[in-house]
This record gives C-alpha cells, structure tokens and sequence, in this order.
C-alpha cells in the first residue's frame, strides 16, 4: 500500500520529487485486480472523517454513486471531461442520482492538488477538480517543477500565495485525505481509479453513460 503521511510536508519537498515521472502507471479496466462487487451501503455513505463530503444531487435520491478517484489519474481526467456532463444532465440534475466524489491519490502530486481543492471550500471544492482536471495535462506530465502551473489555476478559485503555500503545508488536512484512502483501500477494496459504487455495487467497466444506465435504470425502475 502507499502511504502518503509526510510526502508532502512543504512546497519545497513538493518540488523536489517533480523529477520523477508522474505518468500514471495505474491498470487498465481489463487488468484491474477485482475488489469486491459489493460493499455495505450503511458503511460507504459514512463521511470521511476530517473532510467535507464533496456532493452533487439531492440527498434523497434513488441511487447514490460514489467515485474513488486520483487527481493525476488519465481515467478519471477523462470521466470529468468527456462524460460527466452527460451524467450529471441525465442522472444527477434530474434528481435521481446523488453524486459523491472522495479522494484516492495515486501519488504525492495527486495528493497535493486534493489539498488544494479541498482548501479552496466545499462550495468551490468540485468546480476546481473540474478544472485541474480539465488541465491536467499541463501540470501533470510535463518537466519541470508543476507548482507554477497549479498555482496558476488555484488562483481562478481566489488563492493567494499566502494562501497557496498554507493549504500545501497543512498536515492535518493531509492526514485526513491520507485517512480516506487507507479506509476506502482497507474497507471497500479500492485498488485503483476511478472506482464507482452504485448503492455499494462496483461498476465493473469503464465509466461510460451505457455502462451506468446498465446498472442504475434497473434500480430506478425497483420498488
């Protein structure tokens, strides 16, 4: 398991490490390990303890899908910018899915554009994953040091540098997003991203609207 308590215990340490390679060495679908098919809902829809629960939709909808997801993950950049406007017009703004999204970094950059959303508010929180993951192929893989480049995009949500080097120093906040990840890797089996609980049922493809109508117009339709 990667742990993450301490890999980021300053910008200077973020800095150091962008000379590795932060290419995405995740799986593919079809060579994930499997993780359970189901877990217990009551235990999935506790909130991760020392963070906001970052949600879309009413609360009193049918189906609820959680997705476990690494910020400097391809995958999940590309469910966020090619097909989540399509599930949210259909499922979510229709009232009949909740939306959940919880952190699962990947790596030491994944954890430190987690802290940032995470700083920026709950209400702010989605929209700038949104947006670094709509950029993401301008601070993730390329050379040289990204803080420039995540700085740039924190400041549309109203970072200043002050503010920008406090979040990425925060090891409390850290240690909460650290926590999340153990938990969901410990508990539900989350081995790699994205992840998709449907009402505690792992999505077993690839994140497309076909494979969640597959799944979540069956619980619909259940008395």
């Amino acid at each position: 398991m990667i742990k993450f308590r301490n890999f980021i215990p300053g910008l200077l340490a973020l800095a150091a490490i962008v000379g590795v390679a932060f290419a995405s060495a995740e799986p593919s679908f079809a060579q994930r390990k499997e993780g359970p098919a189901e877990v217990p809902v009551d235990e999935l829809m506790k909130p991760p303890q020392g963070l906001d629960e970052l949600s879309l939709g009413s609360a009193d909808a049918k189906v609820t899908v959680v997705e476990y997801a690494s910020m400097t993950c391809p995958h999940c950049a590309h469910f966020t910018n090619d097909v989540f406007e399509d599930f949210k017009k259909k499922y979510i703004d229709t009232g009949k899915v909740r939306y959940i999204f919880r952190d699962f970094p990947l790596d030491n950059l994944a954890a430190a554009v987690s802290m940032l959303a995470r700083c920026a508010g709950k209400d702010k929180a989605l929209p700038l994953i949104e947006t670094f993951y709509n950029k993401q192929q301008d601070w993730a893989f390329t050379n040289g040091s990204p803080v420039p480049k995540l700085f740039d995009i924190a400041k549309q949500a109203g970072f200043t540098q002050e503010s920008f080097d406090k979040c990425l120093t925060d090891q409390k906040l850290l240690d909460a997003i650290t926590a999340e990840r153990s938990r969901a890797s410990d508990v539900f089996g989350v081995n790699a991203t994205p992840t998709f609980f449907i009402n505690g049922k792992r999505l077993k493809e690839a994140p497309t609207i076909d494979a969640f109508d597959k799944v979540i117009e069956p619980l619909l339709t259940a008395k």
